[in-house]
């Protein structure tokens, strides 16, 4: 049996991921690019900012040097407004509890993004001292170190991730980890063809972990 469960946060946790990149596309139409909703979720799910900004530049955007910063803004409130568990994370996460199975987030996020998301639907109590964010480490994903952290930290040997896009699985795989990757909608051929074990419903979970 697994003894740690780690969890990305956006779109995995939180249905966060089309608001954030509905805030992508409506703030780069400002500065001369245009990109759709599903664009920027092909192109942006699970990176940082910083390389978000280098692939808008790439793209054509004249965005200012403070780019980052507005974008986080503009994202938190957004996100402030209003955003929903993924359907299913809290008879999982109960799941998990009942099999005595600890589980962290590990995220490319921002701590206060996260406090955000997670804050508005009480899970930021419970996984506020078991959090590994990108911005505090200073290693991102597809980089394996953050989920091996994760794994010292709780002593775990046989890690599994729960994940949703490309650099998510990418750094797992990397991590010697299963992977479990959520693709409600489909279009999870991609991330199978990195190692992934693809599911579309958060109640596949628990027979896929045995518990």
């Amino acid at each position: 049996m697994h003894d740690l469960v780690i969890f990305d946060c956006d779109g995995v946790l939180v249905d966060s991921e089309v608001i954030s990149n509905q805030v992508v596309a409506d703030n780069l139409a400002r500065y001369g690019l245009t990109l759709s909703l599903h664009d920027c979720m092909a192109l942006f799910v699970g990176g940082t900012m910083a390389a978000v900004r280098d692939k808008v530049i790439a793209l054509g955007a004249a965005v200012p040097g403070d780019w980052v910063d507005e974008i986080y803004a503009e994202t938190y409130a957004r996100l402030k407004a209003g955003v929903p568990l993924v359907d299913g994370i809290p008879a999982l996460l109960k799941a998990l509890d009942a099999a005595a199975i600890p589980c962290c987030v590990a995220s490319n996020g921002s701590p206060d993004k996260m406090r955000i998301t997670l804050g508005q639907n009480g899970l930021w109590d419970r996984f506020s001292d078991a959090m590994f964010s990108a911005h505090v480490l200073g290693t991102a994903k597809p980089d394996p170190k953050m989920f091996q952290m994760a794994a010292a930290r709780f002593g775990a040997s046989s890690a599994v991730v729960i994940e949703d896009s490309h650099s998510g699985v990418s750094a797992a795989m990397r991590a010697g980890m299963r992977c479990l990757a959520y693709a409600p909608h489909g279009g999870g051929e991609k991330l199978a063809d990195l190692g992934a074990e693809i599911f579309t419903d958060m109640s596949d979970v628990p027979a896929l972990l045995g518990i």
